[in-house]
């Protein structure tokens, strides 16, 4: 193929550089996830409070982190908090907006599974003298994860691309380490191409594993496991 170099595609498609990149991309994931889920339960919560005094930052955050670009929240907290004394590291500046960014989203998905749940289960729950810790864990928490997994398992596969914005800031992501051997080889389509099957592998494996997750929890609540 003219134009195309299939010894440097080769070479590039197993290149521990860039492997080491798509590591780096799946830690960002894993910290992303996992920190915008727990901060994404409170802020849930707070937004279904019957106090304004909760439910009102909830919702202005929730306002704020979805109706911007991750774009601009990484260079605000990287070039632009410095301005007032706040300075972050290029991981700490991606990982607080990873993070930040997500729990705004999953706590929408988390606040729509729980109110999902019918509210006479819950009532039923504190007549017969559970808590509100033992109604949370027993009655609502495993109704409202059959319908959270699916849009959280579509979260992790949009991060898992997402995080390539993370490269306008210098984090050395998968994107920004093929950027790095592009300016060294000036290979720029098959380096792109390389990078875009790394982000294809990745997607598609955690697309095995979310379709084995919601088969196991997606059956009916208290129906028996399959064999």
């Amino acid at each position: 193929m003219k134009g195309w170099n299939w010894e440097g595609f080769f070479e590039y498609l197993t290149n521990y550089y860039l492997f080491q990149g798509a590591l780096v991309t799946l830690g960002l994931t894993v910290f992303a996830i996992s920190a915008g889920l727990v901060i994404g339960f409170f802020v849930a919560l707070m937004r279904m409070s019957r106090h304004r005094v909760l439910s009102g930052p909830a919702s202005f955050y929730i306002w704020i982190f979805r109706g911007t670009p991750l774009l601009v929240q990484l260079i605000i907290i990287y070039t632009g908090l410095p301005q007032i004394g706040i300075r972050f590291t290029v991981l700490q500046s991606t990982l607080i907006g990873l993070a930040l960014c997500e729990a705004a989203y999953l706590a929408e998905i988390v606040r729509a599974g729980i109110s999902a749940v019918p509210k006479g289960q819950v009532a039923a729950a504190r007549a017969i003298g559970m808590t509100e810790p033992q109604v949370m864990r027993y009655v609502v928490a495993p109704q409202a994860l059959r319908i959270i997994i699916p849009p959280l398992g579509n979260s992790v596969n949009s991060v898992l691309k997402t995080t390539s914005i993370a490269s306008i800031i210098s984090m050395e992501e998968l994107l920004r380490r093929t950027q790095v051997l592009i300016q060294e080889r000036f290979l720029v389509l098959e380096l792109f191409v390389v990078a875009a099957l790394y982000y294809l592998a990745m997607t598609t494996a955690w697309d095995l594993v979310q379709r084995r997750i919601e088969r196991r929890f997606g059956r009916a609540y208290g129906a028996a496991p399959n064999p």
